[in-house]
């Protein structure tokens, strides 16, 4: 009787950490590399941010901006393969970004359109701003600065005062 116990237990842990991980997985982690951007489309509706890429492609972004933390983005080949989807707000994402090489129109392909754009005189600079988590726990912003000629000079992240509660009423 204790050995029945046992598997059962074990059995119903396997069932149980089955479930918590099945519940993690986002609806976009579902289609596979390969297959028709129409997949895609059927699980999250149609794109609302369209960009072409160098190699004919296309990448078709989700986001949930303004007061959301995520944009899911799909590189599709020239036949409407998918290539590779994932979630680019992210710390990992943002710092691909070179400081000196990207213009506005490398941030907007690989990050979609900001939340948040602003000019600071002094600085003669535009600044470009994205809402994103850092480790799935920190709610942050991360900008971007660009030059009179668009290129980025510099980035920042600053922890997003609409999760700030010392802060919320200063807004």
């Amino acid at each position: 009787m204790l050995h029945r116990t046992k598997q059962l237990r074990s059995a119903l842990a396997g069932v149980s950490v089955a479930l918590l991980l099945s519940a993690c997985v986002q609806p976009w982690q579902a289609v596979p590399p390969g297959a028709d951007a129409s997949a895609l489309t059927a699980r999250l509706g149609p794109p609302r941010e369209i960009y072409d890429l160098p190699d004919g492609g296309k990448r078709l972004m989700w986001p949930t901006q303004p007061l959301g933390e995520v944009t899911t983005a799909a590189d599709v080949d020239s036949s409407g393969k998918i290539v590779n989807v994932r979630q680019v707000l992210d710390e990992n994402e943002f710092y691909k970004a070179q400081i000196g090489v990207w213009t506005k129109k490398d941030v907007l392909v690989n990050f979609g359109r900001p939340v948040e754009t602003s000019y600071f005189p002094l600085m003669k600079r535009e600044v470009w701003t994205y809402r994103y988590m850092e480790a799935n726990i920190w709610y942050m912003m991360y900008s971007f600065y660009f030059d009179d000629q668009g290129i980025v000079r510099l980035t920042q992240k600053t922890p997003d005062p609409l999760h700030d509660p010392d802060r919320r009423n200063m807004f």
